[in-house]
């Protein structure tokens, strides 16, 4: 028997009530098995990924920019920290590109994915032979300059295009996914040029950003397997994916408006992105 309208709300409530109660008891569990079975470090990185997760869940994103300023300043093990953001973010992603699908535009992805398969494997390059040192501080750069576009940014459209600027622009985002799990800043920033609605750049973005992840780790996966590989993959950082999924819950369960909550979600995240991406200048010593 259908549902009568004054029983909807009621409903919902109810549902969204044991969603949440369920998700408190698996945070419970987590926060016990974490406190007991593994390191003091690996609960700071847990924090810094709910951290990320959630402040970027408000906004809709920079979760790797917000997350990668906090884990380079806990570890000074890059990969390491690049690779755990690259599982969260496959993760996180996931969940927001089924809410997607009737959204993704799949011929322009596919432009920005041929760019970015040219790109990915020189990020990964970068990734594995820059000096931490330097790494860092470009990362920095980076992050500090994607906050201030995004809090002083202004409506604009391009309204020349072609697909070779979609494809140089997948191919930046597929060098900064490699080097920093971050393949978004670009293409978000591009999508914002193209004038589509709110729905078509994030039916754009976020399934790029999931398949460039995913690329990535098969990437980083196969070359393992090679003898005496430069590289080798390491899966623990799926101990940290409830902690993404936990911060990212409010990003699947309710949506605001957006013309009244997004300008400030926006700015007050691009403010925390700044403050983080700070950090990679004054980096103190990681903790052990």
């Amino acid at each position: 028997m259908p549902a009568t309208a004054g029983e909807l709300p009621k409903r919902v409530f109810s549902d969204r009530l044991a969603f949440c109660a369920f998700s408190c008891c698996v945070l419970a569990g987590y926060a016990v098995w974490f406190l007991y079975f593994v390191p003091d470090r690996s609960v700071w990185l847990t924090l810094a990924i709910f951290f990320a997760a959630l402040v970027s869940s408000i906004a809709g994103f920079a979760f790797s920019a917000i997350c990668g300023a906090m884990l380079f300043h806990l570890t000074d093990q890059t990969v390491e920290a690049v690779q755990i953001m690259m599982i969260c973010s496959v993760a996180g992603q996931a969940m927001m590109v089924w809410s997607l699908r009737r959204e993704i535009a799949w011929r322009s992805l596919t432009v920005f994915l041929i760019g970015a398969a040219a790109g990915l494997p020189l990020g990964i390059l970068i990734l594995l032979y820059a000096r931490p040192a330097a790494y860092t501080q470009v990362i920095g750069v980076l992050l500090v300059m994607y906050a201030g576009y995004m809090i002083a940014r202004r409506p604009l459209v391009i309204r020349r295009q072609h697909a070779v600027f979609d494809a140089a622009v997948g191919f930046l985002g597929g060098i900064t996914g490699g080097a920093a799990a971050f393949p978004g800043a670009f293409v978000t920033i591009w999508c914002g040029f193209k004038g589509w609605s709110k729905e078509r750049q994030r039916g754009l973005f976020q399934p790029f950003i999931l398949i460039v992840q995913l690329a990535a780790i098969s990437f980083m996966v196969v070359w393992s397997l090679v003898p005496q590989g430069p590289v080798s993959f390491d899966f623990s950082g799926i101990a940290y994916v409830p902690a993404m999924i936990v911060g990212s819950t409010r990003r699947s369960s309710t949506r605001p408006p957006a013309t009244i909550f997004a300008p400030s979600a926006t700015a007050s995240s691009s403010i925390c992105l700044t403050r983080c991406a700070c950090l990679s200048f004054t980096r103190s010593p990681p903790l052990s």
